[in-house]
C-alpha cells in the first residue's frame, strides 16, 4: 500500500502545536531504544493488531508511520487500513529522513517522560541521596521510611531493605499515615531515576512537612554501590484514615489546581465522549484490584505512577485529551498534574463512580 508523505519538518511543526499525532515506530523495541525521534511510540509491527486498537482509539487520528527503510511501513499501512484507519502517512525518508532533517535521536524507552523528570530534577532542585547515604541512615537508628514507588510486581523481585511498595500515584495519598511524625525523613526509591525523581516531587509538591529525598539511581544504584537487596519482599502500603484522606485530598487537589488540572462531571463527560473529532483516553489510575473490583464503564486501568512513566505507551496520539478516574480523586489530581506539565490536556472526572460500576 502506498502512503502519502510528511516530511520530518512537517511533523515536528504539529508537535510544538500540539495537534493530535501519533508517530510510530514499527521497528522492534530493541532498533528503538538505540535511537528514534522523541516523541515517537513503539509499536512493532509484530504487535500491531495486538495493541493498535487500545493504543489508539479514534481510527481517523492521524498517524505517521515510519521505519528504518525495510518495508515494514507499506506492510502496517495495509493492516491498519483492513482495521479500519483512514489517516495514514509516511515519514519521508524514515528514521534517516528524520536524521537527515538535523533532529535528534534519542535512545532507551519511555524517552520523554524520562526526559521530564531529569528537567523536574533540575527546575524544583529535588534533593536526593546516594545509597551509601540512604544505608547510613537505615544502620543510624534514625526514623525513617522507604516508600518504593515502582509496580508491586517490580518490588516483589527486588527491594531496598525496610522498603515498602507504594506505587507512585499512591504516594501523597498514604505516605502521612505511613510517617506522621514531621520529622520522619521520607525516602522514595524506584528502578532508577524518574519515578523517585517524581514521587519524591510529587510529596513535596503537595507540602508534607517530613524532610523527603529520592534514592539516586534506584536499586540499579544500590546494586552498583555493592549493596545487597531483598528479594520476595510483601509489604504493603496501609489503608487511609478518614482524617488522612481528607488531608490528602486538599493537599492533591492545591497541587492539580496550580497545575492547570480541570474537574469535570459525568455530563461533561459524555461531551467530550461525543467530540469524535478528537482522540479521548480514559484511564482509571488506582490499583489493579481496586479496578477488577468496580470501574466506570470505558475506563480502562493505567495506575497513576506508571502512566506518568510511560505516556508514550498509555497514550500514543499527541495532543489528545485524557480523562483520570479515581473514586479517592487524590491518586488521579496527582497523575493529572503531572501530565498537564507535560503538556496534555488532562481532566479529573469528579463523580463518576457515585453510579453502577
Amino acid at each position: 500500500m502506498t502512503l502519502p508523505t510528511v516530511t520530518a519538518a512537517e511533523v515536528r511543526r504539529d508537535l510544538i502545536l500540539r495537534r493530535e499525532l501519533a508517530l510510530l515506530d514499527l521497528r522492534e523495541e530493541g532498533p528503538f531504544s538505540q535511537g528514534h525521534p522523541l516523541f515517537a511510540a513503539s509499536l512493532p509491527l509484530s504487535r500491531l493488531e495486538l495493541d493498535v486498537l487500545d493504543r489508539i482509539p479514534r481510527r481517523d487520528a492521524p498517524i505517521v508511520l515510519y521505519d528504518a527503510g525495510d518495508g515494514r511501513v507499506e506492510v502496517a499501512a495495509g493492516r491498519l487500513a483492513a482495521l479500519g484507519y483512514t489517516n495514514l502517512r509516511a515519514l519521508a525518508g524514515g528514521l534517516d529522513g528524520w536524521r537527515a532533517a538535523g533532529y535528534e535521536l534519542f535512545g532507551n524507552v519511555n524517552s520523554y517522560s524520562k526526559a521530564f523528570g531529569e528537567l523536574v530534577e533540575s527546575r524544583r532542585h529535588t534533593p536526593s541521596l546516594t545509597p551509601p547515604e540512604v544505608k547510613s541512615i537505615i544502620d543510624s537508628g534514625e526514623s525513617y521510611v522507604i516508600l518504593d514507588s515502582r509496580r508491586t510486581e517490580e518490588y516483589e523481585v527486588m527491594s531496598i531493605p525496610s522498603g515498602v511498595s507504594v506505587p507512585g500515584a499512591e504516594l501523597v495519598l498514604r505516605a502521612q499515615t505511613m510517617a506522621p511524625d514531621p520529622s520522619t525523613r521520607i525516602i522514595v526509591n524506584c528502578a532508577g531515576r524518574t519515578r523517585s525523581l517524581i514521587g519524591a516531587q510529587s510529596l513535596i509538591n503537595a507540602g508534607l512537612p517530613n524532610p523527603v529525598v529520592a534514592l539516586r539511581n534506584g536499586t540499579i544504584g544500590w546494586t552498583l554501590a555493592g549493596l545487597e537487596l531483598e528479594h520476595g519482599q510483601t509489604r504493603r502500603f496501609p489503608d487511609v484514615p478518614p482524617e488522612r484522606l481528607e488531608e490528602a485530598q486538599a493537599r492533591s487537589q492545591s497541587v492539580a489546581y496550580r497545575a492547570g488540572v480541570r474537574r469535570i462531571d459525568v455530563e461533561t463527560l459524555r461531551v467530550l465522549i461525543e467530540d469524535t473529532g478528537r482522540t479521548l483516553y480514559r484511564f482509571d489510575v488506582r490499583t489493579p484490584a481496586e479496578y477488577v473490583a468496580g470501574h466506570i464503564a470505558g475506563f480502562v486501568n493505567a495506575p497513576g505512577g506508571q502512566l506518568v512513566q510511560e505516556t508514550d505507551v498509555a497514550a500514543p496520539v499527541r495532543g489528545a485529551r485524557i480523562v483520570l478516574a479515581d473514586d479517592l480523586v487524590v491518586r488521579a489530581d496527582m497523575t493529572a498534574s503531572w501530565l498537564a506539565q507535560m503538556g496534555w490536556e488532562v481532566y479529573v472526572i469528579e463523580d463518576g463512580f457515585a453510579g453502577d460500576l
